[in-house]
């Protein structure tokens, strides 16, 4: 059914994990996704037919006029303040660990490093600190003995995340959206054990 407002959204992500939230905003009622920003050659660049389809890194000058929301699916790339400050919601993102325990990109990974037992994924609002927003929606699950970082990912975290975001969503459109704070004694952050690691300070 034509939705006459939607809540216009500008995606900013990578990858399969990109992909699919890109398909869960355009089939879900209430959204209209209205740009798109992805590494050059990646897949959620190349495989988005839409207006506004960018590869530079994230800037308030790539948002379309009356841009809503900001959401970030397998982001590792900063995002600037001015750039959720210029729309009327802010940002959402994805991040696999029950934060704020495992702050940092390879949450995952520190998971099955520190021999975790239980792991989890959290949406959160994105801010200028890393990993650190308030909570928008969170949920657990269980970590196999001989689970590798690649496992628990395809096997929980993935599809976790999805259902996090599309329950982020839902709130949104029927009021009840949380904002609840990460308590920071329980904070941990990690640095990343393959890849460069986010600059301090920035949303990712």
């Amino acid at each position: 059914m034509y939705d006459p407002d939607p809540i216009r959204v500008f995606l900013i992500g990578s990858r399969t994990f990109g992909c699919a939230v890109r398909d869960l905003i355009l089939r879900r009622g209430g959204f209209a996704l209205v740009g798109v920003c992805a590494p050059e050659g990646d897949a959620l660049a190349t495989g988005t037919i839409l207006p506004a389809v960018h590869t530079a890194a994230p800037s308030a000058a790539m948002l379309p006029p009356l841009t809503d929301l900001i959401v970030a699916a397998h982001n590792h790339r900063f995002i600037p303040p001015a750039m959720l400050a210029a729309t009327r919601l802010g940002g959402l993102s994805y991040h696999p660990s029950l934060l704020p325990i495992h702050r940092g990109r390879d949450a995952v990974a520190w998971t099955i490093r520190d021999r975790d037992r239980i792991a989890g994924g959290t949406v959160y609002w994105l801010d200028e600190r890393i990993d650190a927003g308030p909570i928008a929606a969170q949920d657990w699950c269980f970590v196999r003995p001989d689970d590798t970082p690649s496992s628990l990912w395809r096997r929980e975290l993935f599809p976790l995340g999805l259902r996090l975001i599309d329950q982020a969503l839902g709130d949104l459109l029927t009021g009840r959206s949380q904002r609840r704070p990460q308590d920071e004694a329980l904070a941990t952050w990690e640095p990343a054990l393959t890849r460069p690691a986010l600059a301090a300070g920035g949303a990712a």
